[in-house]
């Protein structure tokens, strides 16, 4: 099979999921045209949930056929679709793992597919359950728990816009900030109740289908994968729901965006819906459905696995309860970015498109993990120190835009320390070295344990962190923004962290077999995998100078990374626009803000569109980057509205470079290259060449003594580094 062809086996509008398998039946020219294809169209045929699978099969005209579940005759269960014309099934009565479908014509198997089914509490790739586990179904509104997997009864309600809204409260206004919760509204929406009289104030809207439909908004949430779930669209009480065999209704597009949540969180606990709410609106407006889950927002639980896990499954249900969608778009900002990225190297075909913004690479590399744990190591420094440090020379060992950048970090890094639970978690049940060395370790590395494995000499999970052979603040010091009494009084203070977080006086090592798992089982962002076949629109504000963490330069690292994975990044498109004015409109953004997020929908949309239509000759990623719209390329925005279109990169002349400038992260600073995805590094003896400032005998004495193995050799790639190339993997 052509890599084109195996790119369309995935699930969604451009590449749908289910491959069909054919197992080991030849056929000849003789029976050619007897041949049936299956194709799950729910899941991939290997990771089928909930006892049940949406199976579409095309059959040669006019022929006898049936089909066979586990030997149970399922013909009957198959209606024709209104769009395709292709027979379609929700098989039901699975078994827990295998399952064989055999489809026959004339009495003769013409095809047999194996179908792996799996528990709707899962796990199905993402590895053995964290446990001991915290239900939060009734935070959620869903009542009480109903087993030890937190499942919940499902719960559907309706909500519309209205034509008279009531005036905004400042609780309205927070509500809009902070999203969405079970039981609350955006402002301007209230109930629908479903058993009074049809209310007279609810309003019109129109979507991108130019059709004409009461705003009113379906709301179900449930429990899938321990997560809760939740998946919006406007649909008209009363009216017959979209299923998989009819087309879309008219207040469904056809299309879903998947919202991810941003933040870093400990897992352990089922987590909190929060929906970013000024876009919900303006999306369902739209017309399109949207939907989230708790494990799909970081703060609850930084597990990329998991999250994509859930995504699988809840995407599942979708298909299986209202129909396949034609596109399924990925938004989400910070931590939502680091998912999309993820699972669109890892587990591709899950996102047809995404637009991470305010993007970082990844939760663990780069500046973010960089900002994270050298941060407090440099701070820490800085107060030791026998030298008087200005906010200017802080600036330029850190890398960004002000020192004040990094101490915005400094609480970023309890996530490396095991205490940092959530508050749902019980004390008692919490990690002590001394008084309860056996309880939950929070820290990142110990909620990734099924992919970074356990360290031999603790039993914690490995760690990720090392700082041997760094040179913080090396391109200052070439600079001369530095001297070299600060620079070598700052390596010599920087220490590192023991395995529960804390600082140390010895630099830190990673654990090498972590190391390489991190990068072969994709917990890095390398660019590889399928993240050079898919639509990427890159967008954020632009905030350096508002000592905000979410730095331009963070979307040149991820291209860099693609470039050097897959020789391109054509498939990316780089956005920036004006920073906000106020920290009103920074918390809250206008509506030409929101309504710029929504075009750039619309803008992706359109671009699955033309792939989706494309029949010529070429592979999937060629056509990804021909079928580009017209005006949607790399640019910025000026503060008075300009739209410049403009190539973007990282430090080039340029005008959008001009008015928003990139800065750089504290291993940037010390002259790590701008992939950034160095996580220990080779090694070189010290050498007085790599210095622009003259060293004398003492200095230079003190400086090899603070690196006693040698300095980071930035000209070989990281110690364990590998670009990821296997997908879909399992833990």
């Amino acid at each position: 099979m052509s890599q084109a062809a195996v790119n369309r086996t995935r699930r969604g509008g451009i590449a749908p999921l289910a491959v069909a398998l054919l197992g080991s039946l030849t056929w000849s020219s003789a029976d050619a045209a007897q041949r049936v294809d299956v194709r799950v169209v729910s899941s991939r045929p290997d990771d089928a949930s909930g006892d049940d699978v949406l199976v579409e099969v095309n059959v040669p005209k006019q022929s006898q056929w049936s089909a066979r579940l586990n030997g149970r005759d399922v013909t009957q269960s198959f209606h024709t679709q209104e769009k395709s014309g292709r027979p379609l099934a929700l098989l039901t009565g699975l078994i827990r793992g295998k399952n064989a479908l055999e489809i026959r014509v004339n009495q003769t198997v013409r095809s047999r597919l194996e179908i792996l089914d799996y528990p709707l509490a899962g796990p199905i790739f993402s590895g053995p359950h964290q446990q001991p586990f915290i239900c939060q179904t009734e935070a959620n509104l869903l009542g009480p728990p109903l087993d030890a997997d937190c499942a919940a009864k499902t719960v559907v309600e309706y909500y519309y816009k209205s034509t008279q809204p009531a005036p905004v409260s400042l609780a309205d206004v927070l509500a809009g900030m902070l999203g969405e919760q079970p039981g609350s509204l955006a402002p301007g929406f209230r109930k629908y109740d479903m058993s009074g009289v049809p209310p007279s104030d609810v309003a019109q809207t129109t979507t991108s289908e130019g059709r004409s439909v009461p705003f009113i908004v379906r709301r179900e949430i449930g429990t899938i994968n321990r997560a809760v779930y939740d998946i919006r669209f406007l649909h008209l009480p009363g009216q017959p729901l979209p299923t998989p065999w009819t087309a879309p209704t008219a207040g469904w597009n056809g299309r879903l965006v998947y919202n991810f949540g941003g933040g870093c969180g400990s897992g352990y606990h089922q987590g909190t819906l929060v929906t970013i709410g000024m876009l919900l609106e303006p999306l369902l407006a739209q017309g399109y459905a949207v939907a989230t889950s708790t494990f799909n927002i970081f703060l609850n639980g930084c597990n990329d696995r998991i999250a994509a896990e859930t995504l699988s499954m809840v995407k599942e249900h979708f298909i299986k309860t209202v129909g396949e969608p034609i596109h399924t778009i990925g938004w989400g900002i910070s931590g939502g970015s680091e998912q999309q990225h993820l699972i669109a190297q890892n587990y591709p075909g899950l996102l047809d498109g995404i637009m991470p913004g305010a993007s970082f690479p990844d939760q663990l590399s780069g500046a973010h993990d960089s900002s994270v744990t050298d941060c407090p190591l440099l701070d820490h420094a800085f107060k030791s120190s026998k030298q008087d440090w200005t906010e200017e020379q802080k600036s330029a060992v850190a890398g960004f835009a002000s020192w004040r950048t990094c101490l915005s970090r400094l609480a970023g890094g309890l996530r490396f320390q095991p205490r940092s639970c959530d508050r749902s978690i019980p004390k008692s049940m919490i990690y002590d070295a001394i008084s309860n060395p056996k309880g939950l370790r929070c820290d990142i590395y110990d909620g990734e344990i099924n992919v970074l494995g356990h360290d031999v000499k603790t039993g914690f999970a490995g760690r990720l962190i090392d700082n041997v052979g760094i040179q913080y603040g090396l391109l200052a010091f070439n600079s001369r923004k530095i001297d070299a009494e600060r620079f070598i009084d700052l390596n010599e203070q920087i220490g590192g962290y023991d395995s529960d977080g804390k600082i140390i006086p010895a630099r830190t090592s990673a654990d090498l077999a972590s190391l390489q798992f991190a990068y072969q089982r994709g917990l890095v962002l390398t660019g590889g995998g399928g993240l050079g076949q898919v639509p990427i629109i890159d967008w954020r504000q632009y905030s350096d100078d508002l000592a905000d963490v979410h730095a331009r330069f963070e979307s040149f690292v991820t291209r860099a990374r693609m470039v050097a994975a897959n020789g391109s990044a054509d498939n990316q498109v780089i956005l920036v626009s004006p920073r906000s004015n106020t920290l009103t409109d920074l918390l809250i953004p206008p509506a030409p803000t929101v309504q710029w997020q929504v075009d750039l929908v619309r803008e992706m949309d359109r671009w699955l569109d033309n792939v989706v239509n494309d029949t010529s000759a070429g592979t999937l990623a060629e056509k990804i980057v021909r079928d580009k719209p017209a005006g949607l390329s790399d640019g910025c925005w000026a503060i008075d509205g300009e739209r410049i279109v403009e190539h973007a990169t990282y430090s080039e002349p340029g005008r959008c470079n001009n008015m928003y400038p990139s800065y750089r992260d504290p291993q940037l600073a010390a002259g790590a290259p701008l992939t950034d995805d160095v996580l220990k590094c080779a090694l070189k003896p010290i050498a007085r060449s790599d210095y622009s400032q003259p060293l004398n005998t003492d200095q230079w004495q003190r400086l090899r003594a603070a690196f006693p193995t040698g300095v980071c050799d930035y000209s070989a790639p990281g110690v364990g580094h590998a670009v990821t190339q296997t997908t879909w993997q399992r833990f």
